[in-house]
């Protein structure tokens, strides 16, 4: 079966979680909704792959990048389907919105937390986290044999142009590929999804909490039933397990090294991973000074207390915003209170475009291009003083191809253009420059909580007309799957025949 064919019975199996957990609840019109919902997609994916086994199948990585594509576009409409009908309450455009929100893992809702019971939010987090383990398959199966997602700084094929390697020669099938890195990557997403569970109960948060948290921490998809960490039971030792695991989204190589074709496979020498670690160590540093300095002004720079809550504060929100999973730490705004500043949500914004490392479920510009172009800086800056001088290929630019820095160059101006164009298209459908600018970065870099402290006032994406929602929702796929892998799809390769 296709690709697409194969995640629609993935979702369709899903919906009976769901359902199960509301037969347990008693709430049987919830039951009957993700029962027959799933049950309708089976029947209906079942009659299609018969209707297809007796025609050849052509399988290619452009056709796999296509089903990607149909998966962030089309399968939410399916999603939404049960979410709707269980709801009772919104439209079925305003549940589709949340559908592809939840997918794409940027996790922006349109409900309050108490308007969903218990199964929709089991059901939003469940599909934030099977958007966030698809990501984890398609960056090694599907975009690092295209030289997409990231990999066209490393790759030495061109960007859309599959490229041979392990498994990726003229007679590889696309689907052994697939399957293999799925069979590799289950295990390691479902025992860490697992361990976070099992650690949050531990710590004294209710079940359902946990478990959305566990699911959204490894999805980075920042999904809560209980609006964040402000409503978590587990305080500070809760926050403390979410920030050891939200360092598997700054680089790919702390849970697998199947995409490194150069340099060394070793995490301490990652640039991903240094570069997130020096922001997650200098950043946090400033914010706090930035407080000290207001608590001082207001005479309480000497409770020792609030002084450290305020810095664990800072560095939990900064990992969590880097990573574009969106968690804001209960003491982030206890810092605000301590000091009396309020923390520029500009900072939130920036940290959210820079995002996390490549093919892990983070979105953003990601950290590799980053370091990219800081590489291409540095190497400018020594030819002003030395024109003559040749470079030599050190540790940390082995991973970088030749013409790595123009292809990140190539896609931040694309990022960039994009954000331009999102955020004029929102103003110019009703919203005001501070709100287009902030919806636009967080669909393009998946980061939903941004609407509510990106901004100086929480932006409620309800109230937002049906173009703009529209605008919203084709922004998070582009965000998702980025431009130069919908470039890609327009290329004649693909519609040939």
């Amino acid at each position: 079966m296709p690709l697409f064919l194969q995640v629609c019975a993935v979702s369709s199996l899903a919906m009976w979680l769901p359902a199960v957990h509301a037969l347990v609840q008693r709430n049987h019109d919830t039951a009957r909704s993700f029962f027959y919902g799933g049950l309708m997609g089976l029947i209906v994916v079942t009659l299609i792959a018969l209707a297809m086994a007796s025609r050849p199948s052509r399988h290619s990585p452009l056709s796999q990048l296509l089903s990607l594509f149909a998966t962030f576009v089309l399968l939410p409409a399916f999603l939404a389907v049960p979410f709707h009908d269980a709801l009772k309450t919104t439209t079925f455009f305003n549940a589709y919105v949340e559908m592809v929100s939840a997918v794409t893992t940027t996790g922006a809702t349109l409900f309050e937390p108490s308007r969903l019971n218990d199964s929709l939010h089991l059901w939003r987090a469940e599909v934030g986290w099977l958007g966030g383990f698809l990501m984890w398959v398609a960056a090694s199966a599907v975009l690092a044999p295209l030289s997409l997602g990231g990999f066209e700084v490393t790759s030495q094929g061109a960007p859309g142009r599959a490229v041979s390697g392990p498994m990726r020669g003229p007679g590889a099938d696309p689907r052994h590929r697939l399957a293999r890195t799925t069979l590799t990557l289950a295990p390691i997403y479902i025992g860490l999804t697992a361990t976070v569970w099992v650690l949050l109960l531990i710590a004294g948060e209710r079940s359902l909490v946990a478990l959305c948290h566990a699911m959204s921490v490894m999805a980075t998809s920042g999904i809560s039933p209980v609006d964040g960490m402000e409503g978590a039971r587990a305080g500070m030792t809760g926050e403390s397990i979410l920030f050891l695991f939200m360092f598997f989204a700054l680089s790919r190589l702390t849970f697998s090294s199947d995409t490194v074709a150069r340099g060394h496979a070793r995490l301490d020498r990652d640039p991903e991973f240094r570069i997130g670690l020096l922001l997650v160590l200098v950043l946090p540093i400033l914010l706090f000074l930035r407080h000290w300095i207001g608590a001082l002004e207001a005479n309480e720079a000497e409770d020792a207390v609030s002084a450290l809550r305020a810095y664990w504060g800072a560095t939990f929100t900064v990992l969590s915003f880097l990573t574009t999973t969106g968690f804001a730490s209960a003491d982030w705004t206890e810092a605000q209170q301590w000091s009396g500043l309020a923390t520029p949500g500009m900072i939130l914004l920036g940290l959210a475009v820079i995002g996390g490392g490549v093919a892990t479920t983070a979105g953003g510009v990601k950290l590799l291009r980053v370091f990219a172009l800081y590489l291409n800086g540095t190497r400018e800056m020594q030819r002003l003083v030395h024109p003559s001088s040749v470079a030599a290929e050190g540790m940390e630019s082995s991973r970088i191809q030749r013409h790595g820095a123009l292809n990140a160059f190539i896609f931040f101006m694309l990022f960039a253009i994009s954000l331009a164009v999102i955020a004029a298209a929102l103003a110019a459908l009703g919203s005001d420059f501070e709100s287009a600018l902030v919806l636009a970065v967080a669909a393009l870099s998946t980061t939903g909580p941004l609407t509510e402290f990106g901004a100086a006032d929480p932006i409620s994406l309800i109230e937002l007309n049906a173009m703009a929602k529209a605008v919203f929702a084709g922004a998070m796929v582009l965000g998702r799957l980025e431009m130069l892998a919908i470039i890609a799809l327009l290329t004649p390769d693909l519609w040939r025949n």
